[in-house]
């Protein structure tokens, strides 16, 4: 805040600054305030610093908007804990262990198997090996759809490419697009990789067909004398999401200057550039309200589905009273295949944002059927100044209860729900951080400990036909047999303090100093902790484009015309369906598919990992990116538990199980899915 003391910095000649936040205060606002005039501060000192600021609540990012030299395209940025916190846990219900998967590829760390560790150990560590990393691809590429550079890649060059960086032809700023379809990839393409280092991603930059299209060995690509690698100028180096291994960026905005004059060459190697992915798709947009209506509409009889943007679902605001359940109410609601949230809070608790939770569970790439019920169990009071933000989003619930009590938690199905989150809006107290964490710990072991009557599951066995009604007589499918213990019922809860993620299993020998992601809870993606974002503001120094990826694949499709929205503070607005805002329903999500049945079922029976990609990618345009396997799959014992762990991006010659559960970057289907999604079975 002393313009001195930041000249003493040399705040002038630095290449940015970053500004932490204190994740454990007792007023999120207040910190939030404080640093955004730090940022004022620094700003009205050197207004061309670069700036990455974290923030704990998400309606605080409007402010940043006002500073009139923040600018995103210089590579300012903004790390919004609680929008990214429970965005985060968002995905883990829709595909349990995502949250760790996505927390190891942005920690940046070098992974030890050991001889004197479990399998699954060994298995789930070079899985936190991977890193993301950022790669211009070879003119070979040039022409290829994603899907022939993905498999080329993982087939050839044993590299994930998740994303590719599309420039609109109006000249707008470059998007990243995730597994895009029907879109040729242009010349100068910039890749998104899942490596384990700089060294193997350069491999997609060397890869020459007339030079290594018979090269077994993937470590002998190397650079070759062909006349377009000597050729080539201005292209951007392997640009790692990790301090270690590569040197500071230079300027983003020098590299994007770099990739637009080589974008504008008709022609490298004798081929020509494609169109740009945002005019193909455009080209043969199927238009309409719904899936199957005519191409014609009028606004005036048209139902407001989506909001404004098109990238989520929306109704029309509906007040708390309307939403609230009582246990009888909720008893005789036929839950099923939800999403069960445990809220702790006290009346005039800070507000943590449970639209950052909802939000992508409603992005507007699943179909109205496919949306999970959202059931909240906490202080009405509390859920009330939350709901604000919450009224335009469907299908939610509130039972005013607590979610230490079993009778509540019967009410509302938690057995049969598809994952139950556990959070806490109370404020931690200075006295012993052990205690930051225990009403969280307490609802966990509760949980755990409890049993239930299996009746609707031994009824959904014995309906053994395709089309039968559920014993309920909806013709809902149960997704998933009732657990009979409170142990496997899918769970993912949330910690302040890293260290008390020791209480959370009682079958694991972690010891207290044992770090987070070394734990068995948060391998297996039933712990998350918000520390675990610290790294992020590294990542995001190194490659900005890094914290964009990330944000799309968790916040469900936010976008910054919405942020915009949000900031004026009237919430979530309803738009018409058009054929622009219908086409935003088409980009992939996060799923996950188990090999115990459905088209993918052969793969189970001792298959390789490699022969799942391909086929996968070429018959669905499924890119798989990891695996949830039992940990103790080879057992039939006793003792066997059905827990599970998380392996990011297997080698290729990985062998797979009929238990086995993919991690699937799914395209948007118009139909219904061919995928029984079965995130859920234990």
């Amino acid at each position: 805040m002393n313009a001195m003391d930041l000249e003493r910095a040399k705040v002038h000649e630095a290449d940015a600054c970053l500004v932490l936040a204190n994740k454990y205060c007792p007023d999120p606002d207040a910190e939030d305030a404080a640093n955004i005039m730090r940022v004022i501060s620094i700003k009205n000192y050197s207004d061309d610093i670069r700036v990455i600021i974290q923030l704990m609540q998400y309606h605080n990012k409007a402010y940043l908007l006002n500073i009139p030299s923040w600018d995103w395209k210089q590579g300012d940025d903004v790390i919004c804990l609680a929008e990214l916190k429970l965005g985060f846990i968002a995905q883990s219900c829709l595909a349990p262990g995502f949250s760790t998967m996505m927390a190891n590829l942005f920690a940046m760390r070098s992974f030890k198997t050991s001889p004197d560790m479990a399998a699954w150990q060994n298995d789930y560590l070079q899985g936190t090996g991977c890193e993301m990393y950022t790669e211009t691809l070879s003119p070979t590429f040039t022409g290829m759809t994603f899907s022939q550079a993905s498999e080329l890649c993982f087939v050839k060059l044993k590299l994930l490419l998740l994303a590719i960086e599309v420039k609109p032809e109006d000249g707008g700023d470059p998007k990243i697009s995730i597994n895009p379809r029907r879109s040729k990839l242009p010349t100068n393409t910039v890749g998104f990789f899942i490596a384990q280092s700089a060294e193997e991603v350069k491999r997609a930059w060397f890869y020459c067909k007339a030079c290594h299209e018979d090269v077994k060995d993937e470590n002998l690509i190397k650079k070759c004398k062909c006349k377009h690698l000597a050729n080539k100028t201005g292209a951007t180096p392997a640009t790692p999401f990790s301090a270690a291994l590569s040197k500071p960026l230079l300027n983003i905005k020098n590299s994007v200057m770099a990739k637009e004059e080589n974008g504008s060459k008709p022609v490298m190697n004798g081929r020509p550039t494609n169109k740009p992915a945002d005019q193909q798709k455009n080209g043969k947009m199927e238009v309409g309200i719904a899936d199957d209506q005519a191409k014609d509409f009028d606004f005036a009889k048209t139902e407001m589905k989506y909001d404004s943007t098109g990238m989520f679902h929306w109704t029309p605001a509906r007040s708390i009273e309307d939403c609230i359940l009582d246990r009888n109410q909720a008893a005789m609601t036929v839950l099923n295949g939800h999403v069960v949230v445990c809220l702790f809070a006290d009346p005039d608790s800070p507000l943590i944002g449970l639209r950052n939770l909802v939000m992508p569970l409603r992005a507007s790439n699943f179909h109205y059927h496919e949306l999970k019920h959202v059931v909240i169990v906490g202080a009405v009071d509390y859920i009330r100044r939350e709901w604000k933000t919450l009224q335009n989003l469907p299908k939610i619930s509130v039972l005013n209860g607590s979610p230490l009590s079993r009778a509540d938690l019967r009410a509302v199905n938690v057995n049969l729900c598809d994952m139950c989150v556990i959070l806490s809006a109370k404020v931690p107290s200075n006295d012993d951080p052990t205690l930051a964490d225990k009403e969280a710990i307490l609802a966990s072991l509760n949980i755990k400990a409890m049993t239930f009557d299996d009746t609707i599951g031994v009824l959904n066995q014995s309906s053994n036909a395709p089309d039968a009604m559920s014993p309920l007589g909806s013709p809902i499918v149960l997704h998933r047999k009732g657990s009979v213990y409170g142990s496997n019922v899918p769970m993912i809860t949330e910690l302040v303090n890293d260290s008390n993620v020791q209480f959370l299993d009682q079958d694991d020998d972690d010891d207290p100093d044992t770090e987070l992601y070394l734990t068995q809870p948060f391998a297996c993606g039933t712990a998350f902790a918000v520390s675990v974002l610290d790294s992020l503001m590294s990542t995001t120094y190194f490659n900005q484009n890094a914290l964009t990826l990330i944000r799309s694949l968790i916040t469900g499709g936010a976008t910054p015309e919405l942020e915009i929205i949000l900031a004026e503070g009237a919430g979530l607005r309803g738009g018409y369906s058009t054929p622009d805002t219908l086409s935003h329903r088409d980009r992939c999500r996060v799923g996950q598919i188990s090999l115990s049945d459905g088209p993918l079922a052969t793969f189970g029976e001792g298959r390789k990992y490699q022969d799942l990609f391909v086929a996968s990618l070429r018959n669905y345009g499924m890119l798989c990116i990891g695996l949830y396997r039992l940990r103790d799959a080879a057992l039939t014992t006793v003792d066997a538990t059905s827990k599970r762990y998380v392996i990011t991006n297997p080698p290729f010659d990985f062998g797979l199980l009929p238990t086995d559960q993919v991690y699937v970057l799914l395209p948007f289907e118009r139909k219904q899915s061919r995928f029984s999604f079965s995130e859920t079975e234990v």
